[in-house]
């Protein structure tokens, strides 16, 4: 037998006994292969059993913690679920706002009302009014420095958020407190995208009807009020997602109020530089960008050197932030910005004011348009006025001194080529003692008594009687007027009378021409004030203004024809070739014939050259003229022509005090002296349209000149005829 025979086959043990038929060398096997897997299973479970932990859910720590993570997920659910809501209905606003903002172009002027601008005799522009828009500028076409300097001034990150700067604000409350303010009140955290949608009054348009003015609806677009600025912060987005950053820097470069009536920095940089907003400097930048903090209190306009001063500022913002090197920004602070010619003229002074105020209302003050207006002015003579102004207050007026004085200066025919409205000439809307104040006229309107006389036939020679006089006025008794020495001159001509400013024989010459007829002549010739109806009506009892008075005596220099003042030569709208209006004179209807008004302006010359106005004397020149000086000094007047052009001076206390040793043969005709030394160098002189008397005139009842009869005249000249003039 094999060695295989002998050896058992190898069977692996039964894991579970047999449910089979049981036999016992079935049950001596099933014992010990039970017990092995009985020891198996009991090994196993032992190795797969992990330990339980012990809860730890008893106790009151336990709870706490239970109860505040349920607060949290509470509190979270709450916070993102309102989250959520708040940001849809932002976003629906935003949305709601984006659907109703315009194309760009839409937005870049939007001025309620038009500018004017005044161009002087050359074509020069000398003043703006209204609300100046120089033209729609854009990022690409604005200088890069102002660019730059309007960004680091205002809004630093502009490139970086989306309308809104959480930042920005948080530092705007943070310093509001630590400043003692409220956290809205003074910084703002605005962002330049903000700005523009209050500039743009959140797209709500003015409507003339709905405002008292609009200064009214400007304040209601600038309040802060917390519901403002959430209205403000969602119109700025909605900005952010219709435009592009540059497209609303634009938009903010157009409508920026710049201070002096500029709107935008074209406006701007045309006011105050004369040049385009794309030629400026660095330093003209700085100064234009600073005045976005606030426009009237920094307008170089106003305060030069406090313009430049917060130009320096910008100038630093702008090296800290890389837009300058440290050269350029050095150098922009050692040539600081100044002023043009025509902005250092502080918009055009007194003068703009009256040429804004005599014209159309609708091209003026109230117009929608922009319009152009060529003026008399001449630049060169308003310059020689205000030069003499100054300096005969400096040196011959005590410091401290409130005394005012005005000037006009014009052409015979009413063209006004100066006007001093006031010691202080620098500025604009103030008021305008040339054109608005009435004060009594005193003896500079005895010219207007003489030239009734001569119209009505009298010579220059015919002879009055300077004697006591005395008139009884029904109502309020005797009058006696005097002259201002106090003495009586005897028989005198009536060039005599006016050469010395004599009372009694001016107001015996208005008695026999008729009190009626001098109101006539001097209302013909433009004196339109409410005139004396007695006889103190020869000494300059009524009041008038001194452009009146200088048109008056322009009247006489044209030889005795009407004059009206004017201004205005030309208007049109910008970009528009024909004008509007032209005027071309201001002469109108004769009053006095030409004769008459040449032998005045003889007795007139006699007045500088020998009388009470030697201190007028221009060496080399023939002056023509009258002083005047009104009861207690309260007015002093020196009116004057030379063959070229008339000047009238008015001096005195706005409130009537009266002058101290003042008349109008005083300072005021050294004030016209130095005022018409200064506008006829260079000229060559021309002499008077005067004409002398061809000889003495024997003034008797028989042979008496011819005279107009006119009302109650002729009755009156029979009888006072011996009293006045010493007839037999």
């Amino acid at each position: 037998m094999t060695e295989s025979k002998r050896r058992k086959p190898l069977v692996a043990d039964k894991r579970y006994p047999s449910g089979g038929r049981k036999t016992s060398s079935a049950k001596r096997t099933a014992k010990p292969a039970g017990k092995k897997a009985t020891a198996r299973k009991t090994t196993t479970r032992k190795t797969s059993r992990k330990p339980r932990r012990k809860r730890s859910g008893g106790g009151q720590g336990g709870f706490f913690r239970r109860l505040f993570r349920w607060i949290g997920r509470l509190i979270w659910g709450l916070t993102w679920r309102v989250g959520a809501i708040a940001a849809l209905l932002l976003a629906l606003a935003v949305g709601v706002v984006y659907s109703t903002l315009p194309e760009v172009d839409a937005l870049l002027d939007g001025r309620a009302r038009g500018s004017v601008t005044l161009l002087d005799r050359d074509g020069k522009v000398f003043a703006w009014r209204g609300d100046q828009f120089g033209g729609v500028i854009t990022t690409d076409t604005v200088s890069p420095y102002l660019k730059n300097a309007v960004v680091a001034t205002e809004d630093k990150r502009f490139y970086r958020h989306f309308g809104v700067s959480p930042r920005g604000i948080a530092s705007a409350v943070k310093i509001n407190l630590s400043e003692g303010r409220g956290p809205l009140s003074g910084h703002g955290g605005s962002t330049i995208t903000q700005q523009t949608a209050k500039l743009l009054c959140l797209g709500v348009p003015y409507d003339p009807t709905e405002w008292e003015s609009e200064a009214a609806y400007e304040a209601d677009c600038r309040q802060g009020s917390l519901w403002r600025k959430a209205k403000e912060a969602i119109y700025a987005m909605a900005m952010e997602v219709k435009y592009s950053k540059d497209e609303i820097l634009t938009i903010y470069l157009n409508r920026a109020f710049l201070g002096a009536g500029a709107r935008g920095f074209e406006a701007a940089s045309q006011r105050y530089f004369g040049k385009s907003a794309a030629e400026v400097d660095p330093a003209e930048a700085a100064m234009l960008a600073g005045l976005l903090v606030a426009p009237t209190r920094y307008a170089p306009t106003n305060n030069l050197q406090r313009s430049q001063d917060r130009a320096k500022v910008v100038i630093s913002l702008m090296e800290d932030q890389g837009y300058l090197t440290t050269s350029q920004a050095t150098a922009a602070r050692n040539n600081p910005a100044e002023l043009s010619e025509a902005a250092a003229a502080r918009a055009g002074g007194y003068f703009a004011d009256w040429v804004m105020a005599s014209g159309p209302e609708f091209f003026t003050r109230n117009t929608t348009e922009d319009v152009v207006i060529k003026t008399t002015l001449d630049q060169r003579i308003q310059q020689a006025a205000e030069a003499a102004l100054k300096q005969v207050f400096d040196e011959k007026v005590s410091e401290g001194s409130k005394a005012q004085a005005a000037i006009v200066v014009m052409s015979a025919d009413g063209a006004v080529r100066a006007m001093v409205g006031g010691r202080k000439t620098k500025v604009s809307g103030a008021f305008n003692r040339a054109t608005q104040a009435l004060r009594q006229t005193g003896s500079s309107f005895k010219p207007f008594v003489y030239a009734t006389a001569l119209e009505l036939g009298y010579s220059p020679l015919a002879t009055v009687v300077d004697e006591p006089y005395c008139i009884d006025i029904p109502g309020s008794g005797q009058w006696c007027p005097k002259n201002y020495t106090n003495k009586f001159y005897g028989r005198v001509t009536l060039a005599d009378a006016l050469e010395n400013s004599l009372n009694i024989p001016a107001v015996k010459v208005a008695e026999v021409a008729g009190l009626d007829n001098v109101r006539t002549v001097a209302s013909g010739f433009g004196i339109e004030s409410d005139l004396a109806a007695g006889p103190a009506l020869a000494l300059g009892a009524s009041e008038s203004t001194l452009i009146e008075m200088t048109g008056a005596y322009a009247g006489i220099l044209n030889g005795g024809s009407s004059v009206e003042p004017y201004g205005l030569t030309e208007l049109k709208l910008l970009g528009d070739d024909a004008p509007m209006m032209v005027t071309t004179t201001g002469i109108g209807e004769r009053v006095i014939r030409d004769e008459a008004a040449k032998q005045l302006t003889w007795m007139m010359e006699r007045v500088v050259s020998e009388g009470t106005g030697q201190r007028a004397k221009l060496p080399g020149w023939q002056v023509a003229g009258k002083t005047g000086t009104t009861q207690a000094a309260r007015d002093a007047w020196f009116i004057g022509f030379t063959a070229d052009y008339v000047a009238g001076v008015w001096m005195g206390y706005d409130d009537n005090t009266p002058l101290s040793g003042v008349t109008g043969g005083g300072l005021p005709a050294e004030i016209w002296k130095e005022t018409m030394v200064r506008v006829t160098e260079g000229m060559t002189p021309t002499p008077l349209p005067m004409l002398a008397p061809a000889a003495p005139v024997q003034t008797t009842q028989q042979s008496q000149p011819r005279r107009r009869q006119q009302g109650g005249f002729a009755k009156a000249v029979d009888s006072l005829l011996k009293d006045l003039f010493g007839g037999n």
